[in-house]
């Protein structure tokens, strides 16, 4: 898939871990490969920095709208740190393995490149 390959092979040294069940890494992929035709466009990631690094990566992208959502047909991003889990301490964060550097990336209709782009611009900024 798309998204995979993204954020894989195109950006492995400015994120320290991807979460999508679609990799053969992921623990939990043969059982996906079971239960699902395809793994979705949505993959998680840590970004190589920390919570303020993060945030300058989300806002750097041009493309996706940030949102706590993933319900669209458009691109959207989140960093669940500092939107949907603000109200948490850091520890209690982890606790639920929300790192203050992971980004949950929905991949939408917009043109593959583009995104990829994008992406690639934003990681560059930070």
């Amino acid at each position: 898939m798309f998204a995979t390959a993204i954020i894989y092979n195109k950006i492995e040294l400015q994120v320290r871990c991807v979460y999508y069940p679609g990799l053969s890494s992921h623990p939990e992929h043969h059982l996906a490969k079971r239960q699902m035709t395809g793994f979705g466009g949505v993959v998680s990631f840590e970004v190589d920095g920390d919570l303020l690094t993060t945030a300058k990566f989300v806002d750097a992208l041009k493309i996706p709208y940030i949102a706590p959502s993933f319900g669209g047909c458009e691109s959207i991003v989140d960093q669940p740190a500092i939107m949907s889990y603000w109200d948490l301490s850091q520890s209690e964060r982890a606790k639920y393995g929300i790192m203050d550097n992971l980004v949950r990336f929905s991949f939408g209709v917009e043109d593959s490149e583009d995104l990829k782009a994008d992406i690639l611009q934003a990681l560059e900024s930070i």
